[in-house]
């Protein structure tokens, strides 16, 4: 098949689609990925990329076209529209002139944020009358309410007619979790238009590479990987932290960066948690399965909200592809897969007490019995989280249409 993917993030950005589009294309299928310079996180051009720098390349044989975009710089609210409007109408104008000079089967969206990434998809559809698969990690305009504090009644109705404009025009609409069936149904009659495809483990953390690791204190360590952000609840996480500080064997580490990482660290000496609280910064994907051998479990959270109810986060195939027991505080899609894998053991969002009590609990869990729950969660990935397994039923999908 000759593949178009729509997204707004591509290699050497770190998400989903790269391993999307370089398994098709080593399966023998034509791939050309639309995406946008890169930018993200660090809210600034990748060396080596820029407005006359690399627009159109080759990455293991996928044909990448990048469509102009204003870096995101540090994520402040009108840099961040700038950041969106640009790519949405560069895309659209570059979508429009592929669609009219080249041969495409199907077009792929990958919908992260914003959902605006499926406009140009549906021109190209429109132009070329083929199949559109359009990819939902994100709700709209759940996530603009829930994560980006848009209470404004006019942009919240407009974003919503947009996403229901794409999902008509969609020919299948892929779910990266059950619990968005809900929220896709109530903006039209597209029930049968939905396929459960999740997210799989990421690429980088299926082998271990040579990386040299910080010094890490001794004691139980509970691990967070990942954004430290606002959806990550981490007033939450360290009121639970100033509640077990007087168990000095246990130990958090957080390993990465974010929005909220000024705020944490002062939050840390402030409440003098520097002997329980370990910030050891932002490491590369491909050194995390290192890092994660260092962990007893490995600790998931989101805030109490509609949105991040009905999600489940990717770092949690990350952890049960580690084999370590996982330990959360959130609600809704990522309770059910704990309770289903038996991977282990959660309280609902926004309950310091409850994660202490279970961080305790799993502190005096023998450690044959953690080591199954952890053995667990890695059949569950194995199962249900395979990248080779759901790029076969990506094409089976498309196959069927």
């Amino acid at each position: 098949m000759r593949v178009l993917v729509v997204t707004n993030h591509f290699f050497p950005e770190n998400f989903r689609c790269n391993d999307l589009a370089f398994e098709l294309q080593k399966r023998g299928h034509d791939v050309t990925v639309l995406t946008a310079i890169p930018d993200y996180p660090d809210g600034h051009y990748f060396k080596g990329y820029g407005l006359f720098k690399k627009r159109i390349e080759r990455i293991n044989g996928v044909k990448v076209v990048r469509a102009f975009v204003i870096p995101r710089g540090k994520g402040g609210g009108l840099r961040l529209m700038l950041n969106y409007a640009s790519v949405f109408i560069s895309q659209s104008i570059d979508s429009i002139f592929m669609a009219l000079t080249n041969q495409y089967d199907v077009v792929v969206v990958h919908e992260t944020s914003p959902v605006t990434v499926g406009i140009p998809a549906v021109f190209a559809k429109r132009i070329k009358r083929i199949p559109l698969y359009f990819w939902v990690l994100d709700l709209w305009p759940e996530s603009l309410k829930d994560a980006g504090g848009v209470s404004n009644k006019t942009i919240l109705n407009i974003f919503s007619n947009i996403t229901k404009w794409i999902y008509k025009h969609s020919d299948k609409i892929l779910i990266s979790s059950k619990g968005f069936r809900q929220s896709i149904c109530e903006k039209g009659d597209f029930k049968d238009k939905i396929v459960y495809f999740p997210n799989w483990t990421d690429s980088d953390l299926m082998t271990e590479k040579t990386y040299t690791l910080p010094a890490f204190p001794e004691g139980f360590r509970i691990m967070f990987a990942g954004n430290i952000g606002e959806a990550q609840d981490f007033e939450h996480i360290m009121k639970c932290a100033l509640l077990l500080h007087e168990h000095k064997d246990i130990h958090f580490l957080i390993v990465g960066d974010g929005r909220k990482r000024q705020w944490v660290d002062s939050f840390v000496k402030e409440n003098n948690l520097t002997d329980t609280v370990h910030l050891v910064g932002r490491h590369p994907a491909y050194a995390m399965p290192l890092f994660f051998k260092e962990a007893d479990a490995m600790l998931v959270t989101l805030k109490d909200s509609e949105i991040f109810n009905l999600t489940l986060p990717a770092k949690v195939q990350a952890y049960m592809n580690s084999g370590k027991p996982i330990v959360a505080m959130l609600n809704g899609e990522g309770q059910r897969i704990i309770d289903e894998s038996g991977c282990g053991i959660y309280c609902p969002a926004s309950d310091s007490q409850g994660l202490a009590d279970c961080i305790l609990k799993m502190k005096e869990t023998d450690s044959d019995v953690l080591k199954e729950m952890g053995c667990r969660g890695k059949d569950y990935a194995d199962k249900y989280f395979n990248l080779l397994k759901c790029i076969n039923h990506l094409e089976e999908i498309i196959k069927d249409k």
